[in-house]
């Protein structure tokens, strides 16, 4: 099937996915208004994980003890840990410089495959490798005077794609006998156990949620972990059925788009360093992908943090 005969119920849900995990990073600035980035990470991944409990329960006779450790694995690199460096991250940076930042997470699954998953590498992945490092330095070095202001909380989104990387390697080489709704939403699920406990017992979210002003927070990131991870998931996946992983993974180029426009209209600066790092890092993420290379790597990371190697998403 080619671009052209992808229905038209294909290039609506891919647009309506971009939208959703493109507008993660503004509900993520939305919900740090109330609460702090722990709060925000634990509560992105508790309602997430709650919501899609009752459509995997009958999921769980498919698991056996082998697959229990893989899942939590996938679980905690694939959703737990980036949805903390994601809130802390965004303490310090615009949200559209983050969903920019976001978009290395084709290139690190690259690299990790390679380094550690015996994957080879042609000559135009390693182009494009060094065009997206190149423009993430321009972008994590921007500033309104055009000079280098190294911010180092870019390093916490970069460690998250790493985590994106690692999760996409491990599930395409270690969990091959699962359908990915039953990867995603058990460790999701799985995830979502400590982060509830710690929500609860470890901060001061009851007393944060009763402030004024706090309801605008709250609905955020309910959003962004019901609608932004557990709903994309479906969504993702329908895409997939109706079409494949390489039409899908063209969500990559969108997702940056949509997290910096939103940014801009939030009243976020945008400058001409953010512009050409930008370009760089999607330029780089397609040479990364083209010809050949499975939806794996172009995959989103929003929360991709749960797709399986070629065929499923957060």
């Amino acid at each position: 099937m080619t671009d052209n005969q992808h229905p038209l119920s294909a290039w609506l849900l891919l647009g309506l996915l971009s939208l959703i995990w493109g507008s993660s990073f503004l509900l993520i600035k939305k919900g740090l208004i109330a609460f702090g980035p722990m709060e925000v990470g634990a509560l992105r991944i508790s309602s997430a994980g709650i919501v899609l409990a009752p459509f995997i329960a009958k999921r769980l006779n498919k698991i056996t003890r082998k697959h229990w450790l893989k899942l939590a694995s996938v679980g905690l690199v694939g959703s737990f840990i980036p949805a903390f460096m994601f809130a802390i991250a965004q303490t310090q940076l615009a949200s559209g410089v983050t969903g920019v930042l976001n978009a290395l997470t084709p290139i690190t699954t690259l690299v990790i495959g390679a380094l550690f998953f015996h994957q080879s590498a042609r000559i135009a992945q390693v182009i494009g490798i060094i065009i997206g490092l190149g423009g993430t330095l321009l972008l994590i070095t921007a500033s309104a005077a055009g000079g280098w202001n190294f911010n180092l909380y870019a390093l916490l989104v970069m460690a998250a794609t790493v985590c994106y990387g690692l999760n996409l390697n491990l599930i395409k080489h270690k969990i091959t006998d699962l359908a990915p709704l039953t990867i995603t939403g058990i460790s999701l699920l799985m995830a979502a156990v400590p982060a509830t406990i710690y929500l609860f017992v470890g901060t001061e979210f009851i007393a944060q949620v009763q402030q004024p002003g706090a309801i605008l927070s709250l609905v955020s990131v309910l959003i962004l972990g019901i609608i932004g991870t557990a709903g994309a998931l479906v969504i993702f996946n329908h895409v997939v059925r109706l079409t494949n992983t390489v039409f899908t993974s063209s969500v990559t180029y969108l997702i940056p788009v949509v997290a910096v426009l939103l940014g801009v209209l939030d009243g976020e600066p945008f400058w001409l360093q953010h512009g050409v790092g930008m370009a760089a890092i999607l330029v780089g993420v397609w040479f990364a992908n083209r010809k050949g290379r499975s939806g794996l790597a172009g995959m989103p990371a929003q929360d991709k943090s749960n797709n399986s190697s070629t065929k499923k998403s957060a």
